[in-house]
Protein backbone atom coordinates (compact mmCIF):
# COMPACT_ATOMS: atom_id res chain seq x y z
CA UNK A 1 0.00 0.00 0.00
CA UNK A 2 0.80 3.58 -0.69
CA UNK A 3 -1.34 5.63 0.85
CA UNK A 4 -4.23 5.51 3.38
CA UNK A 5 -7.15 7.90 3.07
CA UNK A 6 -9.00 8.81 6.53
CA UNK A 7 -12.92 8.62 4.78
CA UNK A 8 -16.01 9.60 6.20
CA UNK A 9 -18.11 8.97 2.94
CA UNK A 10 -18.78 13.21 2.66
CA UNK A 11 -17.26 15.14 0.21
CA UNK A 12 -13.78 16.44 0.81
CA UNK A 13 -12.75 12.86 2.00
CA UNK A 14 -14.12 11.24 -1.11
CA UNK A 15 -12.79 13.48 -3.28
CA UNK A 16 -9.13 12.77 -1.38
CA UNK A 17 -9.82 9.35 -1.99
CA UNK A 18 -9.85 9.98 -6.07
CA UNK A 19 -6.92 12.35 -5.93
CA UNK A 20 -5.36 9.26 -4.30
CA UNK A 21 -6.56 6.76 -6.79
CA UNK A 22 -5.23 8.88 -9.59
CA UNK A 23 -1.99 9.15 -8.21
CA UNK A 24 -1.44 5.25 -7.19
CA UNK A 25 -4.25 3.43 -8.48
CA UNK A 26 -6.83 1.44 -6.55
CA UNK A 27 -4.45 -1.59 -5.39
CA UNK A 28 -2.16 1.01 -3.78
CA UNK A 29 -4.65 2.85 -1.34
CA UNK A 30 -5.99 2.09 1.59
CA UNK A 31 -9.46 3.95 2.94
CA UNK A 32 -10.44 4.05 6.72
CA UNK A 33 -13.44 5.12 8.13
CA UNK A 34 -13.68 5.93 11.92
CA UNK A 35 -16.96 5.38 14.32
CA UNK A 36 -16.82 7.85 16.62
CA UNK A 37 -20.31 7.24 18.44
CA UNK A 38 -22.27 9.63 15.77
CA UNK A 39 -26.00 9.42 15.95
CA UNK A 40 -26.79 8.08 12.57
CA UNK A 41 -24.60 5.59 10.63
CA UNK A 42 -25.80 6.93 7.19
CA UNK A 43 -21.75 8.78 6.44
CA UNK A 44 -20.73 4.85 7.45
CA UNK A 45 -22.66 3.56 4.72
CA UNK A 46 -21.81 5.82 1.75
CA UNK A 47 -18.21 5.23 2.90
CA UNK A 48 -18.98 1.41 2.25
CA UNK A 49 -21.06 2.33 -1.31
CA UNK A 50 -18.13 4.81 -2.28
CA UNK A 51 -15.32 2.09 -1.48
CA UNK A 52 -17.36 -0.43 -3.66
CA UNK A 53 -17.25 1.98 -6.23
CA UNK A 54 -14.08 2.26 -6.65
CA UNK A 55 -12.98 -0.56 -6.00
CA UNK A 56 -10.10 -0.22 -2.70
CA UNK A 57 -9.36 -2.09 0.52
CA UNK A 58 -11.75 -0.46 3.44
CA UNK A 59 -11.61 -0.77 6.83
CA UNK A 60 -13.16 0.64 9.63
CA UNK A 61 -12.25 1.51 13.00
CA UNK A 62 -14.17 2.44 16.41
CA UNK A 63 -12.91 4.91 18.55
CA UNK A 64 -16.68 6.02 19.84
CA UNK A 65 -15.23 4.77 23.62
CA UNK A 66 -13.03 8.04 23.44
CA UNK A 67 -15.75 10.49 23.19
CA UNK A 68 -18.51 9.07 25.85
CA UNK A 69 -18.08 12.00 28.13
CA UNK A 70 -18.59 14.63 25.42
CA UNK A 71 -21.81 16.05 24.40
CA UNK A 72 -21.32 16.93 21.59
CA UNK A 73 -24.52 17.57 19.45
CA UNK A 74 -23.18 14.97 16.61
CA UNK A 75 -23.13 12.14 18.92
CA UNK A 76 -25.38 9.81 20.92
CA UNK A 77 -24.76 10.65 24.08
CA UNK A 78 -25.80 14.19 24.03
CA UNK A 79 -28.78 15.53 24.22
CA UNK A 80 -28.24 18.86 22.06
CA UNK A 81 -30.01 18.96 19.53
CA UNK A 82 -28.19 19.78 15.80
CA UNK A 83 -27.41 23.70 15.04
CA UNK A 84 -29.63 24.26 11.63
CA UNK A 85 -27.38 28.10 11.30
CA UNK A 86 -24.51 28.39 9.19
CA UNK A 87 -21.17 28.41 10.63
CA UNK A 88 -20.89 32.20 11.07
CA UNK A 89 -23.88 32.44 12.88
CA UNK A 90 -22.92 29.56 15.17
CA UNK A 91 -19.79 31.23 15.72
CA UNK A 92 -21.54 34.51 16.49
CA UNK A 93 -23.37 32.87 19.46
CA UNK A 94 -20.13 30.86 20.60
CA UNK A 95 -17.95 34.01 20.81
CA UNK A 96 -15.21 32.58 18.22
CA UNK A 97 -14.95 29.29 20.14
CA UNK A 98 -15.39 25.60 18.45
CA UNK A 99 -19.27 24.78 17.47
CA UNK A 100 -21.24 22.53 19.10
CA UNK A 101 -20.81 20.01 16.41
CA UNK A 102 -17.01 19.78 16.92
CA UNK A 103 -15.76 16.33 18.49
CA UNK A 104 -12.90 17.31 20.67
CA UNK A 105 -9.99 16.65 18.94
CA UNK A 106 -11.06 14.54 16.08
CA UNK A 107 -9.03 14.88 13.80
CA UNK A 108 -6.01 14.60 16.31
CA UNK A 109 -7.21 10.99 17.24
CA UNK A 110 -8.28 10.16 13.92
CA UNK A 111 -4.46 11.01 11.85
CA UNK A 112 -3.15 9.23 15.27
CA UNK A 113 -4.68 6.00 15.42
CA UNK A 114 -4.23 5.75 11.40
CA UNK A 115 -0.59 6.56 11.70
CA UNK A 116 -0.24 3.07 13.30
CA UNK A 117 -2.67 1.39 10.80
CA UNK A 118 -0.60 3.12 7.69
CA UNK A 119 2.66 1.71 8.86
CA UNK A 120 1.93 -1.39 10.11
CA UNK A 121 0.42 -1.78 6.29
CA UNK A 122 3.01 -0.03 4.41
CA UNK A 123 1.73 3.05 3.43
CA UNK A 124 3.94 6.34 3.26
CA UNK A 125 0.99 8.88 3.45
CA UNK A 126 -2.04 9.73 5.10
CA UNK A 127 -4.49 11.98 2.80
CA UNK A 128 -7.58 13.52 4.83
CA UNK A 129 -9.64 16.36 3.15
CA UNK A 130 -9.43 19.42 5.97
CA UNK A 131 -9.93 22.48 4.04
CA UNK A 132 -10.17 26.37 4.75
CA UNK A 133 -13.48 26.84 5.18
CA UNK A 134 -13.78 24.13 7.93
CA UNK A 135 -10.58 26.08 10.17
CA UNK A 136 -12.47 29.49 9.46
CA UNK A 137 -13.46 31.72 12.68
CA UNK A 138 -12.12 28.24 15.17
CA UNK A 139 -15.36 26.03 13.85
CA UNK A 140 -12.79 23.08 13.73
CA UNK A 141 -9.56 24.10 15.25
CA UNK A 142 -8.18 20.94 13.80
CA UNK A 143 -8.72 21.86 10.48
CA UNK A 144 -6.21 24.89 10.82
CA UNK A 145 -2.77 25.11 9.09
CA UNK A 146 -1.10 25.39 12.01
CA UNK A 147 -2.98 22.27 13.05
CA UNK A 148 -1.95 20.67 10.15
CA UNK A 149 1.43 21.49 9.75
CA UNK A 150 2.05 19.97 13.43
CA UNK A 151 0.88 16.70 13.13
CA UNK A 152 2.47 16.34 10.13
CA UNK A 153 5.40 16.92 11.96
CA UNK A 154 4.72 14.84 14.84
CA UNK A 155 3.55 11.88 12.85
CA UNK A 156 7.18 12.54 10.56
CA UNK A 157 9.34 12.57 13.70
CA UNK A 158 6.80 9.43 15.05
CA UNK A 159 6.98 7.48 12.52
CA UNK A 160 10.85 7.32 12.35
CA UNK A 161 10.95 9.70 9.20
CA UNK A 162 8.46 7.24 6.86
CA UNK A 163 5.06 8.56 7.12
CA UNK A 164 3.94 11.86 5.74
CA UNK A 165 0.31 13.49 6.06
CA UNK A 166 -1.23 14.93 3.14
CA UNK A 167 -4.00 17.46 3.35
CA UNK A 168 -4.30 18.72 -0.47
CA UNK A 169 -7.40 21.57 0.31
CA UNK A 170 -5.93 22.90 3.64
CA UNK A 171 -5.78 25.87 1.87
CA UNK A 172 -8.72 25.93 -0.55
CA UNK A 173 -12.27 26.44 0.01
CA UNK A 174 -15.13 23.89 -0.08
CA UNK A 175 -15.95 25.10 -3.55
CA UNK A 176 -12.53 24.36 -5.04
CA UNK A 177 -12.45 21.24 -3.68
CA UNK A 178 -15.80 20.16 -5.48
CA UNK A 179 -14.10 22.17 -8.97
CA UNK A 180 -11.21 19.31 -8.23
CA UNK A 181 -13.78 15.97 -7.70
CA UNK A 182 -15.55 17.24 -10.65
CA UNK A 183 -12.75 16.64 -12.76
CA UNK A 184 -12.38 13.76 -11.67
CA UNK A 185 -16.08 12.49 -11.86
CA UNK A 186 -16.37 12.06 -8.15
CA UNK A 187 -19.47 9.81 -7.24
CA UNK A 188 -20.95 12.86 -5.16
CA UNK A 189 -24.17 11.14 -5.57
CA UNK A 190 -22.97 8.39 -3.24
CA UNK A 191 -21.58 10.54 -0.47
CA UNK A 192 -23.32 11.65 2.26
CA UNK A 193 -22.48 14.79 4.31
CA UNK A 194 -25.80 15.76 6.40
CA UNK A 195 -25.40 15.86 10.23
CA UNK A 196 -29.14 14.34 10.41
CA UNK A 197 -30.02 10.68 9.43
CA UNK A 198 -33.00 10.74 7.70
CA UNK A 199 -33.28 9.60 4.02
CA UNK A 200 -32.44 12.46 2.78
CA UNK A 201 -30.10 15.49 3.60
CA UNK A 202 -31.83 18.47 5.87
CA UNK A 203 -30.35 20.97 3.90
CA UNK A 204 -30.13 23.26 6.66
CA UNK A 205 -27.31 22.11 8.96
CA UNK A 206 -24.23 23.98 8.88
CA UNK A 207 -22.17 21.30 6.01
CA UNK A 208 -25.34 21.06 4.31
CA UNK A 209 -25.36 24.84 3.50
CA UNK A 210 -21.52 24.38 2.62
CA UNK A 211 -21.99 22.00 -0.06
CA UNK A 212 -24.83 23.30 -1.51
CA UNK A 213 -23.42 26.47 -1.51
CA UNK A 214 -20.34 24.67 -2.92
CA UNK A 215 -21.75 22.90 -5.58
CA UNK A 216 -23.87 25.84 -6.59
CA UNK A 217 -20.44 27.72 -7.43
CA UNK A 218 -19.54 25.45 -9.33
CA UNK A 219 -22.99 25.68 -11.42
CA UNK A 220 -23.87 22.93 -10.56
CA UNK A 221 -26.67 21.42 -8.10
CA UNK A 222 -25.73 19.17 -4.99
CA UNK A 223 -26.37 15.72 -6.35
CA UNK A 224 -27.34 14.37 -2.75
CA UNK A 225 -30.49 16.72 -3.16
CA UNK A 226 -31.70 15.06 -6.04
CA UNK A 227 -31.27 11.07 -4.47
Amino acid sequence: MKALVLFSGGVDSTTCLAMAIEKYGRDEVLALSVGYGQKHSKELEAAQSIARFYGVSHRTLDLSVLFEGSDCSLLKGSGKEIPKESYAEQLAETGGSPVSTYVPFRNGLFLASAASIALSCGCSEIYYGAHRDDAAGNAYPDCSQDFNEAINRAIYLGSGNQLSVIAPFIGMSKAEVVAVGLRLNVPYELTWSCYEGMDKPCGLCGTCRDRIAAFEANGVKDPAMEV
